[in-house]
């Protein structure tokens, strides 16, 4: 098992090195979750990544760069897996609330677990392929990460989108084509080239809302 003080101390180090700044508690329960992860990812297939030394950058900071195109307060995770984005956006989020969802039991209850573990009172877990999901509630923010094309994700997840709301797709290059295949349904707001400290490979965040 990885020293979990040296693991904050890096975390610590590449957190400042992104100009990301969290209270020290905050810290903490990044730094936990990078150990369950560890932890778990033993004995079950989580993350193809095992040491969370690279966790820092390809899980923790990648998921957190997705935070300043947040909207609003209700936010769901489509396909999250291991937790991710969910779980290091409701840490460092607390006034917002996730619903992180996966149709993988095995990483549910990893999630789950974790939840219980570091006290995260913000997320919701759901257990279900997405299109199969209904609730009588609408979603601020509907993002994913690595989930599928950009046409299925939007498709998939319509009809959980309040009238004004934002999917938030994170991609690696620049997805030129994906982008030209969508429909008038759907508008892109933004494409965003994310560069991240410690990370040299490719990210994009593209912002899409629905047409009125």
């Amino acid at each position: 098992m990885m020293n979990a003080a040296q693991l904050h101390t890096n975390l610590q180090k590449q957190l400042t090195q992104n100009h990301l700044t969290f209270s020290e508690p905050v810290v903490a329960k990044l730094t936990d979750y990078l150990l369950l992860l560890e932890k778990w990812g033993q004995v079950y297939n989580l993350t193809s990544i095992r040491d969370p030394n690279l966790m820092i950058p390809k899980h923790i900071l990648d998921s957190l760069s997705i935070s300043p195109y947040l909207q609003g307060t209700r936010v769901l995770d489509v396909g999250t897996g291991a937790g991710l984005p969910g779980i290091p956006l409701a840490l460092t989020h607390p006034n917002c609330h996730f619903t992180l969802l996966d149709s993988n039991g095995k990483k549910t209850r990893f999630i789950t677990h974790v939840i219980q573990k570091l006290a995260i009172s913000n997320i919701d877990i759901i257990q279900t392929r997405v299109e199969q999901f209904q609730t009588n509630i609408c979603f601020d923010s509907i993002i994913t990460r690595a989930f599928t094309s950009l046409t299925d994700f939007l498709k998939k997840t319509q009809h959980l989108a309040c009238q004004k709301g934002i999917f938030l797709s994170m991609k690696g290059q620049y997805p030129t084509e994906e982008i030209n295949q969508l429909d008038a349904t759907f508008s892109v707001m933004s494409v965003n080239p994310i560069q991240i400290h410690g990370l040299n490979e490719k990210r994009h965040v593209i912002v899409i809302k629905l047409q009125p």
